[in-house]
């Protein structure tokens, strides 16, 4: 390994030329704000980065500061577009100027890339989320989005309102290639599918859920909390709803959406009511989700259940 440099100034190098052992302040401290802010255990993907930095397999950067890494950020390709992973500076020297460091060369890479038309992110722990100065700001969008949480169990539920017609099954391996259909078509034109473009698809959606079930980003996949929403009339699937584990405690539903044909039905509220009692039965103390500050109709039913907002964040879009 190249040894870091002594300057004093910060200045960025590959990630690759990192041991993982120079991680582990900053993943720590990292996975305690994730525990802090929002109940997440983090160590699993904390766990992932030192993997993929020790087989020098992860595309990113590290902010070196006085020979030590005071921050990181990593970046993945898929087909034509960049998703930046992960970005965290440690409290000590983070800055809109310092994280820039790390934003700069990661949006250079990856618009040097062939094909690469469109990078997302939404990165949880960067400060001024709202009003920082952005690189490449002439091609950013930005879209706020909040986190909500739940304590459980969830009394004011106890009377279901939901859609009584609607039968609700427990979700099974086999049921993804009718929810990528289900995903496509519920965000369809749906401002949703501006902030992740996996949504307009159903091959798009398809790998969206296999991230879902199989990687820890969004915490451990919850079989037994998780539904899928029958039509009654036609019994093909309307809406699903996924859970995961982001903490012994703690449950998170990584996504929920209903077909246009049944929208505003309480299918959704069915389908979110199923999953939250699901929760309680495992366990859980409390339950979290994320979603767009311009999706009134979801905000209202959330609130409506006994949700609140607990954080702000930022997904922002580079084309």
């Amino acid at each position: 390994m190249a040894a870091l440099s002594n300057v004093t100034l910060p200045h960025v190098v590959d990630l690759r030329q990192i041991r993982p052992g120079d991680l582990d302040a900053l993943l720590l401290e990292e996975t305690a704000a994730w525990d802090r802010r929002l109940h997440w255990d983090f160590r699993p993907s904390a766990d992932l980065v030192r993997r993929f930095v020790e087989m020098q397999a992860l595309a990113g950067f590290a902010l070196i500061r006085e020979g030590a890494v005071v921050g990181y950020v990593y970046y993945v390709c898929e087909e034509r577009k960049g998703l930046i992973g992960d970005l965290y500076v440690l409290d000590a020297f983070r800055t809109v100027e310092n994280e820039n460091l790390l934003l700069n060369p990661v949006l250079d890479a990856l618009f040097r890339t062939p094909f690469v038309r469109r990078v997302e992110s939404q990165l949880m722990m960067v400060g001024q989320p709202f009003t920082r100065t952005l690189p490449s700001a002439s091609r950013a969008q930005v879209f706020a989005r909040d986190f909500m949480e739940i304590r459980l169990p969830a009394h004011l539920l106890a009377s279901d309102n939901g859609h009584p017609g609607v039968p609700v099954e427990q979700w099974e391996e086999s049921d993804q290639e009718e929810a990528a259909r289900v995903i496509a078509a519920a965000y369809d034109r749906h401002i949703d599918s501006r902030i992740n473009d996996q949504y307009r698809s159903p091959a798009g959606a398809r790998r969206f859920l296999l991230n879902i079930v199989q990687y820890p980003g969004c915490g451990t996949f919850l079989k037994p909390a998780s539904f899928v929403a029958l039509h009654p009339a036609s019994h093909a699937m309307c809406g699903i709803c996924l859970s995961s584990l982001v903490n012994q405690r703690i449950g998170h539903i990584t996504q929920i959406c209903v077909t246009p044909e049944v929208r505003g039905a309480g299918v959704g509220y069915t389908l979110l009511r199923r999953a939250l009692d699901e929760l309680t039965a495992q366990g859980c103390e409390r339950a979290t989700l994320t979603v767009t500050a311009a999706n009134d109709s979801a905000i209202r039913l959330y609130e409506s259940m006994g949700f609140q907002k607990t954080q702000s964040f930022a997904a922002y879009v580079w084309e």
